[in-house]
C-alpha cells in the first residue's frame, strides 16, 4: 500500500465507515534524519481521531529513537511495525519479511520499540514465513506477545508467495490457537463485507486488515460497518455496494481534490493516476478513455474527462472480486549470504535501512 495510505486516501476511507486507517509504511532512519518527505508521510489527515503509523526498521536503537519521535515530538496514537515486506529489495538486506527468521534481532527490535512508546500501543504486522519450509510466524507472534506488543497481524501467506494464488487462512487460527493474551488479526483475500465475517468465523481471529481490496473500494469500509452491524448471516455479497458510474466518479474527483491540496495541484493531480484504474475496474469505459483518465494533468481536467462517460453506467458485480494492485508472485526470497545459518545472530544486517531510507 506504498505511495496509498497517505492522509488523502485515510481521509476518504474513514468518510465511509470507521476503522483504524494506518499511513503507508516510514522508514526509521528517515524520520530520524528529518527527511522532508517522511515527515510529510507521517502527518495527520484533518478531522484523523486515531493517529496510526507503519514503521520499518532493521536496528534496535534507530527504532527507538524513531518511536521516541513519533511518540514525543509528532503526537502519534499508534505505531505498527512491518515485518511482513516481501520486496526483493527489502529482504536482500535482511528486512522485512526477511527478520523474523533472526529471532535475536527480531525480539530487541519488537522491545526497544515498545518500551520507546510507552503507553502509545505497538502493533506487529508480519507473514507465515519466508516459504513453506521456513515458516517464522509462530515464533514471532509468540516472541511479540511476550515483549508487550498490543497485537498481531498475519498476511496469510509467505515472502515466497508475495501477492499470488489465495491467502492460508488456516495459518491464522494456528497463531490465534497459541496467542492468547493479545489479539490475533488476519490479512489476505478481504474483498467483500462477508470474507472479512468468514475469515473470523474460520480462524477464530479478532479483527481483520484490510489491503488491496479498498484500492478503488474506499467505500468497503461501509460494507464493513454494514455487515458488523447486522444479525444473523451474512451471505457473500449481501453487503456490497454496486455504485453506479457518475456516483464512482464523484469520489474519484473528491479524492483527487484531497491530494491536490495535499501535494500541490500538479502533483497531486499526477499521484491520482495510479488510483483511476482501481476506481474503473469492471466498467466498459473502452480504452481510449482509460488512457486518457490515466494522463489527467489537473483536477478540472479529470473531472471534464468524468463528465463525458455515461453516469448510469454501471459493472457486473463479480467485479467487485476481482484483484487490485500487487497480483505478482510466487517469486524465491532474496536473503543475504548465509542468513538462515545465522539466525541467532544479534547483529542488524548492513544497509537495509539505508536502502530505503525517504520513507
Amino acid at each position: 500500500m506504498a505511495g496509498v495510505t497517505n492522509p488523502p486516501f485515510r481521509t476518504m476511507c474513514r468518510q465511509f465507515g470507521p476503522g483504524l486507517y494506518v499511513s503507508e509504511m516510514i522508514t526509521a532512519r528517515a524520520l530520524i534524519e528529518g527527511s522532508p518527505r517522511t515527515r510529510r508521510m507521517v502527518g495527520r489527515a484533518d478531522g484523523e481521531p486515531v493517529h496510526s503509523v507503519q514503521l520499518y526498521g532493521v536496528d534496535p536503537a534507530t527504532l527507538a529513537h524513531a518511536v521516541a519521535i513519533l511518540v514525543g515530538q509528532i503526537g502519534v496514537d499508534h505505531i505498527d511495525m512491518n515485518f511482513g515486506c516481501p520486496a526483493p529489495k527489502v529482504t536482500k538486506k535482511g528486512g522485512g519479511a526477511a527478520l523474523p527468521a533472526h529471532p535475536v534481532l527480531y525480539r530487541r527490535i519488537v522491545a526497544a520499540a515498545v518500551d520507546a512508546a510507552g503507553r502509545v500501543p505497538v502493533t506487529v504486522k508480519m507473514r507465515i514465513g519466508l516459504d513453506d519450509r521456513t515458516e517464522t510466524a509462530t515464533e514471532a507472534a509468540l516472541i511479540a506477545e511476550g515483549e508487550g506488543a498490543a497485537a498481531v497481524a498475519i498476511h496469510a501467506r509467505t515472502a515466497e508467495q508475495r501477492y499470488a494464488g489465495h491467502a492460508r487462512w488456516d495459518h491464522i487460527t494456528r497463531i490465534k490457537e497459541v496467542v492468547r493474551s493479545i489479539p490475533v488479526l488476519g490479512n489476505g483475500d478481504i474483498w467483500e463485507a462477508s470474507d472479512a465475517l468468514d475469515m473470523q468465523r474460520q480462524t477464530g481471529c479478532d479483527g481483520v486488515v484490510v489491503g488491496r481490496g479498498c484500492l478503488g473500494r474506499p467505500w468497503l469500509f461501509g460494507e464493513l460497518a454494514d455487515a458488523y452491524s447486522s444479525t444473523g448471516p451474512v451471505p457473500p455479497g449481501r453487503h456490497t455496494r454496486h455504485p453506479r458510474f457518475g456516483q464512482v466518479a464523484a469520489v474519484m474527483v473528491e479524492h483527487a481534490r484531497l491530494l491536490a491540496e495535499h501535494l500541490g495541484p500538479e502533483i497531486g493531480a499526477r499521484d491520482f493516476r495510479k488510483h483511476t484504474g482501481w476506481y474503473l475496474t469492471g466498467f466498459p469505459v473502452g480504452a481510449a478513455a482509460r488512457r486518457d483518465l490515466a494522463l489527467v494533468g489537473s483536477v478540472d481536467e479529470l473531472e471534464a474527462r468524468l463528465t463525458g462517460i455515461d453516469a448510469d453506467m454501471r459493472r457486473p458485480p463479480e467485479s467487485a472480486r476481482w484483484h487490485r494492485g500487487h497480483t505478482d508472485g510466487p517469486r524465491p526470497v532474496a536473503l543475504p549470504e548465509r542468513w538462515l545459518e545465522t539466525r541467532d545472530d544479534p547483529t542488524p544486517p548492513f544497509g537495509a535501512e539505508l536502502l530505503v531510507s525517504g520513507g
